[in-house]
C-alpha cells in the first residue's frame, strides 16, 4: 500500500484496513468553500475597522488633535454601548438561526446579514461626516449603525461556518495518490483545513483597525468608515457574481419533539414522521451543544485581550506604540501560528498516528488560554514591583514627576514584554475555535446547524457578561489575584473537560470513518439537485 504499483487503481473506496493503517489527509477543497470563506472574512475586515473605533467616536468630543472624537459622550455611557453592541451581537445569532434552518436557507439568510451590515455601514458614513455631526446626527446615526451591523454580524456568525462546510460534499473514505504513496482522504481533515483557512483569512482582515484607527487619526472618522465600507461593499461582489456555484441546502424545519419512532409505535401506539437516524443526529447534536457550554469560560479569559490586557499594556513604558495598538499581536500571532499548526504541525503527528480529535484539541487549546492568563498574572507582578507606582500604576503623585505634556509615568517595564500572552492566546484560540467549529458541525442535526452554531455565540455572550460582572476586581492593586484566578479556573475547566469529554473523539473517529451520517447524504443529495 505504501508504494502502489502504476497499475493500481485510485481513487476507490478505501477497506478498513486501509482506514486503519494508511495516513490520512484532506480532500480536495470546492472553490466555492474558499470563496465563502473570503466573503466572511470581508465582513470581519469591515467588523474590526469599525467597532475598534467607536470607543474614541463615543466617548470624545471633536476638536482635540491628540485624541480623536465626534460625539462626546464620556468614557463610561461609551464602554456602557460598547458592552451592549457585543451583547446584542451574541445573543441575536438565534433570530438568524431560526430563520435559515427553519425558513429561508443559510445562503439566502447570508445575503440579507450582508444587506444588513452594507446599510448599517453606509448609515454610519453619512452620519459621521463634519456636516452631520454639526446638525446632530451623529447619535441616531450610531443608534442606527448598532442594530443593523449587530444583526448583520449575528447572521454571518450564525451560518458562515455551516453554509462553508456545506460545500465540502459528503463521501466515505478513499484511497488516493500522493506522489509515491497511497493515502486515505478524510472529510473531517478537508472540513478542519478549510475552517483552519478562514480563521486565518479572518485574522488577516482584523488587521483592518491598524488602517482605520491611523486614518481616524489622520484624517478623521469618515475616512475610516469610508475605507472599510468601500472594501466591503467590493468585497461581497465575488459572492454574488458566482451565487449560482455555490451549494445551498434547503431549510428543513424544527423537529424537536422527536422520539424513537419504534418507542412510539410500541408504547404509544402511533405511527410517527421521523425516523430512528433523526433521533440519533439529534443525541449528537446534544453532545455538541453540551461541548460549547464549557467554553464559557474561555470566553471570559480570551475577553480580557479587549479590556484587562489593553489596560495592562498602558500601565507600561509604550516605546512609540499605544496600548490599544499592541492588541494587533493577537491577529499576526494567528496568521503566523495557523500555517504553522496547520500545515506542519498537524502533519507530523498524524504521520506517527498520534490522535488528534476535536476534543484533544479543545483541551490542549483551554491549557494554552490558561498559560497565557497565567503569564499575564506574572506580567502584572512584575509591573507591580517596579516604580514608579508599583500597585498603584499612573495612580500616584510619582507619575506626574518629570512630566511636562500632561501625560502620566508609567512603570519602568517594557510593552513587548506582553507578547508571549497574544502568542499563547492565539495558539488556544486556533485550536479551540477551530476545533469546536468542525466538531459542532459534523454532530449537529443537518436541520439545525446555524441553531447549534448560534449557541456557541450565547456561550460567549456569557463570557461577556461574566467579564462584566468581574468590573468591580478589574482595579490596582488586585489585578494580579484576577489573572491568577482566572488561569487557575480556566486550568481546572480543562482538566474537567478532559475527563468528562474525552471518549467523544473515538465516537467521532468512528462515524466519521464509516461515512455513517446517513441524514447528511440525504441532504447532500437534495444539495445536488438544487444547485443552481
Amino acid at each position: 500500500m505504501e508504494n502502489p504499483t502504476n497499475e493500481e487503481i485510485v481513487p476507490r473506496d478505501a477497506t478498513g484496513e486501509e482506514i486503519e493503517s494508511l495516513v490520512h489527509e484532506p480532500d480536495k477543497i470546492p472553490i466555492t468553500a474558499w470563496l465563502l470563506t473570503f466573503t466572511g472574512a470581508v465582513a470581519q475586515l469591515a467588523r474590526y475597522g469599525v467597532v475598534v473605533t467607536w470607543q474614541n467616536y463615543l466617548q470624545n468630543p471633536r476638536g482635540n488633535a491628540l485624541l480623536p472624537g465626534a460625539l462626546g459622550l464620556g468614557q463610561s455611557t461609551a464602554t456602557i454601548i460598547q458592552n451592549a453592541f457585543l451583547f446584542f451581537e451574541y445573543i441575536t445569532p438565534f433570530l438568524f438561526a431560526f430563520i435559515s434552518d427553519g425558513y429561508l436557507g443559510r445562503y439566502k439568510t447570508m445575503l440579507i446579514s450582508l444587506a444588513l451590515l452594507a446599510v448599517g455601514y453606509v448609515v454610519l458614513l453619512a452620519t459621521s461626516t463634519p456636516s452631520a455631526l454639526s446638525h446632530g446626527a451623529g447619535v441616531g446615526g450610531i443608534a442606527a449603525t448598532i442594530i443593523l451591523v449587530g444583526l448583520g454580524q449575528a447572521g454571518i456568525s450564525a451560518v458562515m461556518y455551516p453554509l462553508i462546510g456545506d460545500q465540502i460534499p459528503e463521501s466515505t473514505p478513499k484511497v488516493k495518490r500522493r506522489g509515491s504513496q497511497l493515502v486515505v482522504t478524510d472529510r473531517k481533515l478537508t472540513i478542519q483545513y478549510v475552517f483552519n483557512g478562514y480563521y486565518w483569512m479572518v485574522n488577516i482582515a482584523a488587521l483592518s483597525s491598524i488602517a482605520t484607527t491611523l486614518v481616524e487619526k489622520h484624517v478623521d472618522f469618515w475616512a475610516a468608515y469610508l475605507l472599510a465600507t468601500g472594501i466591503f461593499l467590493l468585497g461581497i461582489i465575488p459572492v454574488l457574481v458566482w451565487s449560482r456555484h455555490i451549494v445551498k441546502p434547503l431549510p428543513d424545519g424544527f423537529r424537536l419533539s422527536a422520539a424513537d419512532p419504534e418507542f412510539q409505535r410500541l408504547n404509544k401506539h402511533r405511527t410517527v414522521e421521523w425516523s430512528t437516524d433523526f433521533v440519533g443526529e439529534l443525541q449528537r447534536g446534544l453532545k455538541g451543544c453540551r461541548v460549547i457550554v464549557c467554553f464559557v469560560i474561555f470566553w471570559l479569559c480570551y475577553n480580557q485581550t479587549t479590556n484587562n490586557l489593553v489596560s495592562q499594556a498602558g500601565q507600561t513604558e509604550q516605546k512609540g506604540i499605544s496600548n490599544d495598538t499592541i492588541q494587533s499581536l493577537n491577529p499576526i500571532a494567528c496568521i503566523i501560528l495557523g500555517p504553522l499548526i496547520q500545515g506542519v504541525i498537524f502533519p507530523f503527528l498524524r504521520r506517527r498516528k498520534v490522535p488528534l480529535g476535536p476534543i484533544v484539541r479543545m483541551t490542549v487549546a483551554f491549557f494554552f488560554i490558561a498559560a497565557g492568563i497565567g503569564y499575564a498574572a506574572g506580567v502584572q507582578k512584575l509591573i507591580y514591583s517596579r516604580g514608579p507606582c508599583f500597585q498603584y500604576p499612573l495612580e500616584c503623585p510619582a507619575a506626574n514627576d518629570g512630566q511636562h505634556d500632561g501625560s502620566l509615568r508609567p512603570n519602568e517595564v517594557n510593552i513587548w514584554i506582553q507578547t508571549p500572552v497574544h502568542f499563547l492566546l492565539a495558539a488556544g484560540e486556533i485550536l479551540g475555535l477551530v476545533a469546536l467549529n468542525e466538531y459542532t458541525y459534523s454532530e449537529a442535526p443537518a436541520n439545525a446547524k446555524s441553531m447549534v452554531q448560534a449557541i456557541q455565540q450565547l456561550a460567549a455572550a456569557i463570557g461577556s457578561a461574566l467579564g462584566l460582572a468581574l468590573g468591580p476586581v478589574s482595579k490596582n492593586p488586585d489585578l494580579v489575584i484576577l489573572f491568577a484566578s482566572l488561569a487557575g479556573t480556566m486550568a481546572l475547566s480543562g482538566t474537567i473537560f478532559w475527563a468528562s469529554f474525552r471518549k467523544l473523539d473515538k465516537d467521532y473517529e468512528a462515524k466519521e470513518n464509516a461515512g455513517e451520517d446517513t441524514a447528511a447524504i440525504v441532504v447532500s443529495l437534495q444539495n445536488e439537485k438544487e444547485t443552481c
